[in-house]
């Protein structure tokens, strides 16, 4: 069982994405938009993969505002290689979104919300553990 968090501002998506991953994956969640929270576990290994909303209202580090493609950035900077799987949902789904997000975050995936398709996030967060315990 892999532990993720799920950094997400609304509160409905959250909970679908801990019940989806949770019942259909096995995995233990853990729901958060507190960015020193998420450094803090990604800081002690005790995560396996980020789920990152990119457009985060609430969300800060060190007091600061920051939107996820920052703290996916901040989590690779200070993490390295010890970094966990980080998987980008957003509803930014115009062409070239994809490319350009990635690239700024260093983020490993990206998919499209809202998220219809609940085997296919399972799917892509296996693939991504698989992935990332290589």
């Amino acid at each position: 069982m892999a532990h993720v968090i799920v950094v997400e501002d609304d509160a409905t998506n959250a909970r679908v994405a801990q019940r989806v991953l949770a019942r259909m994956g096995g995995h233990d969640v853990t729901l958060t938009e507190d960015g020193d929270e998420v450094l803090r576990l990604c800081d002690a290994r005790a995560v396996d993969l980020v789920i990152m909303d990119v457009s985060l209202a609430n969300t800060r580090v060190d007091g600061r505002a920051v939107d996820g493609a920052e703290l996916t950035r901040l989590i690779r900077d200070r993490c390295g290689t010890r970094s966990p799987a980080i998987l980008l949902v957003t509803a930014h789904a115009m062409r070239g979104d994809r490319v350009r997000l990635l690239a700024a975050s260093g983020a490993d995936d990206y998919i499209c919300k809202p998220i219809v398709d609940h085997r296919a996030l399972v799917d892509r967060v296996e693939a991504l553990l698989v992935r990332r315990a290589a």
